[in-house]
């Protein structure tokens, strides 16, 4: 197929658009997108672009009613995308990667749901509810992402179910204090009642004596799908898809990180965030890298 230049214009300035928002973000995931062939990088920098600017929409809107019209336009764009329509940088950046790795749109169309429950501020969910949560803002990103990343398989799919879970039980776990300002509680009911929480108001919950107990029994949730993806990514790995497996194993790497601290610090104090430095960044890059190379020369 050969592109007009004006096409071919278009297509550089929607890139470049999504490459500056993708910078500006200083995204944790940026340094597992670097390790991708430029085809698959670009394609997940308009995907991260997309991701980021339905979640500003869900948490910067001045009220639900402004998210929810916010949404409603992505929603319009996304089928339009997948009709292949493209009307803004993002969807024009995305077209491509939509039609070469066979992307699926309800899985754009799940992200936004996600999205829609965060804009009404969700308030200790039901464990169903929360799962339901994760799968629409994290494991949705996850099928989407294993496409890009060049494994299609049903373990793959496996993969974004079990790593896209633990990212955002960690996430939750992480930024109690910060979903608290903002009117959220993500800790499922079913946990508060069994530990005797009886608040359900965000702040209150986390002046409860009670919330380690709490934290402690999700974050063992969250370490078994930690320990179910792995078992994915090395059978992935068996099957000939090291290359694709090398981005997740590098978010791995780091929310896990995030995750070992957060049990060791054991939410005595839940209003300090948890974080790793650029040197430990740097680190863990290295150590992924080298893992990798050892189970290439061993096999």
């Amino acid at each position: 197929m050969v592109l007009m230049q004006d096409t071919l214009t278009t297509y550089e300035a929607a890139m470049t658009d999504v490459k500056n928002r993708v910078n500006a973000a200083r995204s944790s995931f940026q340094a597992g997108m670097q390790l991708l062939p430029r085809d698959r990088r670009d394609g997940m920098y308009a995907f991260y672009a997309f991701c980021r600017v339905v979640d500003d929409i869900a948490d910067d809107s001045p009220t639900p009613e402004i998210a929810a019209q916010g949404l409603a336009e992505w929603r319009q764009k996304i089928q339009a995308l997948f009709h292949g329509r493209a009307c803004d940088s993002i969807t024009i950046a995305l077209l491509p990667a939509v039609r070469r790795y066979h992307l699926v749109e309800a899985d754009f169309q799940a992200i936004i749901d996600g999205m829609e429950m965060d804009s009404i501020a969700i308030v200790a969910p039901d464990t169903q509810t929360l799962d339901l949560y994760c799968d629409r803002v994290a494991s949705a990103v996850g099928r989407v992402s294993v496409r890009m990343f060049g494994d299609n398989s049903d373990n793959a799919q496996r993969l974004a179910y079990h790593l896209g879970r633990a990212f955002q039980l960690t996430n939750i776990l992480r930024d109690l204090a910060e979903d608290a300002a903002r009117g959220r509680l993500y800790l499922p009911s079913e946990l508060l009642a069994k530990h005797g929480v009886q608040s359900r108001v965000p702040q209150d919950v986390l002046r409860d004596s009670a919330l380690q107990n709490v934290c402690r029994d999700l974050a063992a949730l969250a370490a078994t799908h930690y320990k179910e993806a792995d078992t994915c990514m090395l059978r992935s790995m068996a099957l000939g898809h090291r290359a694709a497996m090398r981005p997740p194993q590098m978010m791995r790497a780091y929310y896990g990180a995030i995750f070992d601290r957060l049990r060791a610090a054991d939410w005595k104090d839940p209003s300090t965030r948890i974080s790793l430095s650029g040197i430990q960044k740097l680190g863990l890059a290295l150590q992924t890298w080298a893992s990798q190379l050892f189970i290439s020369k061993a096999a």
